[in-house]
């Protein structure tokens, strides 16, 4: 790896925002190689200098992935004007090198990725890499077994071609039914438009998964955590 300004270093590694590590690197906070750093603009390599804030010796990944549990009613959007966003509840240090990976609509809750890779979110976006999207979905109708077969064949949704096969599971038929649907594509209002062609409408719809990656249940609506180790490396072989 090549060399780089320390502060950017110092941002990648989560210490704080590139003011913020001025700041400490001013105040004298910032060791390298046992040596108090002097200037936000000394170059360091990650792989053979040694860097510490205070007793913690600071690793620098290039690749960064969180987990965000989408709430009803922000945008999946940088910024906006008028709406609260996705990126407004993320608070990590590295905020400014991350996007969210795709969109949810504004009522839509669940499972939203940021990364700081975009080509990797492109494959994970672009059917032809068919990376599964698994959606909770309630619906006011009865859901049938030929609705299951429709989404295998595929649906118009008024677009030029129908869509790609999806698996429903049905796992609870009533006025008001549940199901997950499986998805590899994301064509706006998809999950939406599908069920309207047979006839249903959705009243509650929340992504559970994507690329592998389940909602961690335990983290709350608005809250949001780094990928394990693990969960990372089911993304980067996509790459």
């Amino acid at each position: 790896m090549s060399t780089m300004r320390l502060d950017k270093f110092l941002a990648l590694s989560g210490v704080g925002t590139r003011s913020e590590v001025k700041k400490k690197i001013k105040n004298g906070e910032i060791k390298i190689n046992g040596e108090t750093a002097e200037k936000p603009e000394m170059k360091v390599d990650p792989e053979r200098d040694s860097i510490t804030y205070g007793n913690e010796l600071l690793s620098y990944h290039s690749f960064l992935a969180l987990m965000f549990h989408k709430p009803a009613g922000c945008i999946t959007a940088v910024s906006d004007p008028s709406h609260k966003t996705v990126m407004d509840f993320i608070d990590c240090p590295q905020k400014s090198q991350l996007f969210p990976v795709g969109r949810l609509d504004i009522d839509t809750e669940g499972l939203l990725l940021f990364l700081n890779d975009g080509d990797l979110a492109h494959k994970m976006l672009s059917p032809r890499h068919h990376v599964e999207k698994t959606y909770y979905v309630e619906t006011e109708g009865i859901l049938t077994e030929e609705d299951i077969l429709a989404f295998q064949e595929g649906v118009d949704i008024g677009e030029k071609n129908p869509t790609l096969p999806a698996k429903l599971t049905i796992l609870e038929r009533g006025a008001k039914s549940k199901a997950e649907l499986t998805i590899c594509e994301g064509k706006f209002h998809q999950v939406k438009r599908m069920f309207a062609d047979r006839g249903k409408k959705v009243c509650y719809l929340k992504r559970i998964s994507m690329g592998g990656i389940k909602l961690d249940e335990s983290l709350a609506p608005g809250k949001w955590r780094y990928l394990t180790e693990e969960e990372s490396a089911m993304l980067q072989i996509l790459k």
